[in-house]
């Protein structure tokens, strides 16, 4: 949720619409200055910041120990019915006090689960972490068993046999033992103590490492004006387009162009952090990515650890948690609730005001206050570079850069991407400003304005400026990072980049994995923000935690801009939608994609693919205003627009149905339903529209985990087909279909032509993902194993 909940958006508007005009005709041409000295005091305590409390207890971040009672209940109750991959889930010690026994406990029980799943490593970073919060003496031999066999399993002997010393020694110190626990206890004990002496006597041979596989090293050579971009890149300027990467020599596909950490990311959280009203105690159980990923680096989580002040933040390490702490989460942690309620935005400007620190922030505050006039006007402030050679003096004055004509991945840099104040709505700013003005008197009510500002006592710092404020009215430093926070808001409508990652989907069996990108956090990335928009994109963006690497997609020749792709693309939507999408970055698109399609009759490959055909000759209906008729003179058929969309919508429901039962494992249902979808979607949609496509993959998904690996193929091969007019052979989303056609001929053990799917698959993902992708080693590992059969059945296949 990029913007705040839907009730402080109407709250803010109500408060707009009371405003006297005079205010409000001030407010909506004031300066971001001005518009934080006019607008601080509009935030009443008794009305907006009473109503944003309210709000506030809807979302659950505080640690709240009856929670986590329920959620350790439950994950025992799963763990009973040996679904061990519940136990992921880290709510349970995310709500725990620190220093409570139960913080132990839960560590401890996820360890189990982690050792059943076979993830030893992160089990037994979990045991140590039960054993240092004070895990119950009594049970603790049972614990340190299980660090025992999870040291024999990683084939650590020495450490194995010395953690069973300290169990032989533990279990000795507490004396004579009888119960059944015991007893149980020293019979584990007896045959691990067998299975280290049969492992040191017979050491096994070491095994050859398959996914030793020879890595292609790309070729990168850092440009020395711009950072993490190839030395293939420069960066120039003129009015029209404003800054902007062009090819510098020429460029293969496949080739790096810019490597580039974040300068801020914050993680999306899942609705489920947002209760509705009247949903006081209802505990959710549903995992989002805010549970599964690192709350600082996004490393996908297996055993997170929690924040000890909130039960929102998670992290893959402690020392992901103690750098957080330190660079800004020791501000945010109590702010939990009000930033998921001001939505991902507001706190991305908070996060990269504490990242840049007060005095950076400050600087370049006061700088902007110099050229408040041509900061509203950027290409008057800019006019002159467009004019300049594009040499390195020319970058020198490009905004963002600094005395040395260097485009750094800086503060400074964000600083400089534009605001666009003077193109948001009025009522738009005013909201942004309510909800920075109510986070920064939140920070100040909290104590935690030292903590802001750097510096060193929150006690001293509060005392010595009481005198010089009002009672609710913010310090003049708290308002120079207000003002800072309010131009990062509106700035990240344009430049916000969503970091996305390859997630599973499907029926979850392991055989077929099918991927889709979901967004996953929402960043900062300086550099990556100089690339203007095309709906034809010469280039792919992948990410690795933080990190963006762009990558041509096609050959680029030397003098060419490089373009990104905001959303809208030419292969996904019409280009009438693709302008309506686009306004809100403020600017029309005149891409060659538009242009071909606005200013010429040819149809856009969206609009003759997924059409609707005619019912009885099968030819693509004509588009009218209401009707759609049959260009066969013979056929003289029309239809309603609004029955066939009627008609198409009750088709995907009927997908979705179908797709249910194979969730409920009714995979012979599933299939009837599908194939039943097929024949109806025959009757008024074209062979090529995308929905037949889907279908087919659907099939395919079902016939695979059933093990008809044939039929599988059969289908899915028919949906790349259809996905391949619509994005093209070379398609990264073809990539992706490739790969999945490539599991399912890997596990049918149809060796020549996996082979050839995979080389195919190979080619394409390494141009989109880079050699180093997941999808890449996993291709090279198939492949690997299809080769090293034997002959003889190679030569069958």
């Amino acid at each position: 949720m990029a913007l705040p909940v839907e009730e402080w958006r109407l709250c803010a508007a109500r408060r707009w619409a009371a405003l006297e005009p005079a205010l409000r005709e001030r407010l909506a041409a004031a300066s971001l200055h001005d518009t934080l000295r006019l607008g601080c005091s509009l935030l009443r305590p008794e009305a907006e910041a009473a109503a944003l409390r309210r709000l506030c207890r809807r979302a659950r971040a505080g640690k709240e120990p009856a929670a986590a009672r329920f959620y350790r209940e439950e994950g025992n109750r799963l763990f009973g019915r040996r679904h061990y991959a519940a136990l992921w889930s880290p709510q349970a010690a995310s709500h725990e006090l620190p220093g409570s026994p139960e913080v132990s406990v839960c560590f401890a029980n996820r360890s189990a689960a982690l050792f059943h799943l076979g993830h030893f490593e992160v089990c037994l970073e979990d045991i140590a972490r039960a054993e240092s919060h004070g895990y119950p003496d009594r049970l603790l031999p049972k614990v340190l068993l299980r660090k025992v066999e999870c040291l024999l399993c990683l084939g650590r002997l020495q450490d194995a046999a010395d953690a069973l010393s300290v169990v032989e020694n533990k279990i000795a110190m507490d004396g004579v033992m009888t119960s059944p626990t015991h007893q149980t206890l020293l019979k584990r004990l007896s045959q691990l103590r067998i299975k280290i002496h049969e492992r040191e006597s017979c050491p096994e041979p070491a095994q050859e490492v398959c996914g030793d596989i020879q890595r292609k090293s790309e070729i990168w050579e850092e440009n020395d004006s711009i950072s993490g971009a190839s030395s293939s890149l420069s960066l120039n300027f003129d009015i029209e387009r404003g800054r902007h990467l062009v090819a510098s020599q020429d460029i293969l596909p496949g080739q790096s162009l810019l490597k580039e950490e974040a300068f801020v990311s914050v993680l999306c959280p899942g609705e489920s952090h947002l209760l509705q009203d009247g949903s006081e105690t209802a505990w959710d159980t549903r995992v989002t990515n805010a549970d599964l990923y690192c709350h600082r680096c996004l490393r996908q989580l297996l055993a997170s650890v929690p924040c000890h002040g909130c039960s929102y933040a998670k992290y893959c390490s402690q020392n992901c948690a103690d750098v957080a702490w330190e660079q800004y989460h020791r501000t945010e942690c109590s702010l939990g609730a009000l930033l998921l309620t001001l939505g991902v935005f507001c706190h991305v400007a908070l996060r990269t005001v504490l990242l840049a620190g007060f005095a950076e922030v400050s600087r370049l505050v006061e700088w902007s206050h110099d050229g408040d006039k041509d900061l509203h006007n950027p290409e008057a402030r800019c006019k002159h570079l467009g004019e300049a050679p594009y040499t390195r003096a020319g970058t020198r004055g490009i905004p963002g850069c600094n005395d040395n004509g260097q485009y750094q991945s800086s503060y400074q840099a964000v600083f400089n991407l534009l605001p666009h104040a003077e193109k948001h709505s009025p009522e738009h700013k005013f909201l942004c400003m309510l909800s920075v003005v109510a986070i920064c008197k939140q920070l100040q009510e909290a104590g935690l304005e030292a903590a802001v500002l750097n510096r060193e006592s929150s006690e001293k710092w509060s005392k010595s400026k009481t005198c010089e404020k009002t009672l609710g009215e913010l310090s003049p430093e708290l308002k120079t990072m207000a003002e800072a926070m309010l131009r990062h808001v509106l700035q990240l409508q344009c430049n916000a980049q969503a970091i996305t990652v390859m997630q599973e989907s499907g029926s979850g069996d392991g055989t077929v994995v099918n991927k889709k990108p979901v967004r996953l956090a929402t960043a900062f990335f300086p550099v990556l923000s100089l690339l203007n928009h095309s709906c034809c994109p010469n280039i792919s963006v992948s990410f690795s935690g933080t990190a963006a690497t762009v990558r041509a997609s096609q050959p680029i020749p030397s003098g060419q801009e490089i373009f990104h792709c905001y959303g809208p693309h030419r292969c996904r939507m019409r280009v009438a939608e693709r302008q309506q999408l686009l306004s809100q970055y403020f600017f029309e698109c005149h891409c060659q994609a538009c242009l071909d399609e606005l200013e010429s009759d040819v149809k856009s490959v969206v609009s003759m693919r997924n059409s609707f055909c005619c019912p009885s000759c099968r030819a693509p209906m004509q588009v009218g205003e209401d009707m759609l008729c049959c260009p066969n003179e013979a056929c003289a058929i029309s239809v309603s627009r609004e029955s066939l969309s009627h008609r198409l919508r009750d088709l995907q429901r009927q997908i979705q149905k179908a797709l249910e039962l194979l969730r409920d494992r009714k995979a012979d249902q599933a299939i009837k339903m599908l194939l039943k979808c097929q024949m109806d979607a025959g009757n008024f949609l074209s062979p090529e529209h995308l929905l037949m496509g889907e279908m087919e993959d659907h099939l395919a998904q079902v016939y695979a985990t059933l093990g008809k690996w044939q039929e599988a193929a059969r289908h899915l091969e028919r949906s790349i087909e259809i996905v391949e007019m619509h994005h093209g052979p070379s398609s990264v989303e073809i990539g992706h279909e490739l790969f999945k056609l490539a599991q399912i001929l890997f596990n049918g053990f149809a060796v020549s032509e996996a082979l050839s799917t995979i080389q195919r698959a190979e080619e394409i993902l390494s141009v989109h993902c880079g050699p180093q992708s997941t999808q890449i080693q996993e291709l090279q590992e198939m492949k690997t194993c299809l080769l090293e059969l034997p002959r003889s059945i190679l030569q069958r296949t």
